[in-house]
């Protein structure tokens, strides 16, 4: 069996193989490898150039294992028949402490105090706190499950929303009565039709004023215009991972919005996050050689 996985240091996570797979390994930059075409089981990630024209072409791929979580921008070019699977879990760690970092900068105004600095200002101000605020996490699950784990020990409430409602999980149907009780919104859901747009204005006017909103999923999730209203009015904050457009351009205005924290969609990926990942996919491999069944099977973009 042909193995193909992206060419980095922390491969050797893998583990041992299967006796009978050949393993090749992807450049992240440059020319794709000439046998990449002939791969059974392909483990891929976003951004390697060429890549997701070069998919649709494998007529022997049998499984895809991506090295994230979301799978939005892989689907649109799996072959019928292929199995694709997420890496739900391998990243959970890397994407809570962002969630958590951020939440925490924004609280104790770190950004402003760090431009003051650059300016060399001394200006004392008030801030708020954690402990006693509410948040609600929108998709809920082991990444949501993570951030609850960090969050809950600063004394801070949470609201668990997903899909369909299960004991202690609101269903996303009541969202729209479940906002105005939060002070931060987490973003995580995967972007599929469904939750494509579904923090547009009417979601954002709902939220507290200074709410703080943390997207850490997709931007296309978030109505960009709708968003940068509200931040401009100073109505709400924003911590967001993720953009829509992404990159985003040099000279758009929610580089220079007030309230909003940007990062170059880096959330999940930490040295352990690439190694869990790996880890996934060679236990995948291993159970695709002994016939066993597969796990994170993705259905209808989750």
């Amino acid at each position: 069996m042909d193995l193909w996985v992206p060419d980095h240091p922390e491969r050797d996570a893998l583990g041992s193989l299967p006796g009978g797979v050949s393993l090749g390994f992807i450049p992240p930059r440059g020319d794709l490898p000439a046998g990449l075409v002939d791969a059974e089981f392909l483990v891929a990630e976003w951004g390697i150039p060429g890549l997701l024209e070069l998919v649709p072409r494998m007529s022997a791929l049998r499984v895809i294992q991506t090295m994230s979580a979301g799978v939005d921008w892989l689907l649109p070019v799996a072959p019928t028949g292929v199995t694709v699977c997420d890496a739900a879990g391998a990243r959970d760690a890397a994407v809570a402490e962002w969630v958590l970092a951020v939440i925490l900068a924004v609280t104790r105004s770190l950004g402003e105090l760090r431009d003051l600095q650059r300016e060399h200002v001394w200006r004392w101000r008030r801030s708020k706190e954690l402990c006693g605020q509410t948040a609600l996490i929108l998709g809920y699950g082991s990444i949501g499950t993570a951030v609850e784990a960090r969050l809950a020990p600063f004394g801070v409430d949470i609201i668990r929303v997903a899909r369909h409602a299960r004991p202690g999980v609101h269903a996303d149907a009541d969202l729209d009565s479940l906002l105005p009780r939060a002070d931060i919104v987490v973003v995580l859901l995967p972007l599929t039709p469904a939750t494509s747009g579904v923090i547009d204005a009417a979601a954002l006017a709902r939220m507290r004023d200074g709410a703080l909103l943390v997207n850490a999923a997709r931007g296309p999730i978030v109505d960009t215009d709708a968003l940068l209203g509200a931040l401009q009015a100073g109505r709400l904050k924003a911590a967001l991972d993720v953009t829509d457009p992404e990159p985003l351009p040099p000279n758009h205005p929610l580089w220079t919005a007030p309230g909003v924290l940007i990062t170059p969609h880096f959330a999940g990926d930490t040295e352990g996050g690439e190694r869990r990942a790996y880890a996934l996919a060679g236990d995948q491999v291993r159970r695709y050689v002994g016939g066993e069944a597969l796990v994170n099977v993705v259905a209808d973009g989750y």
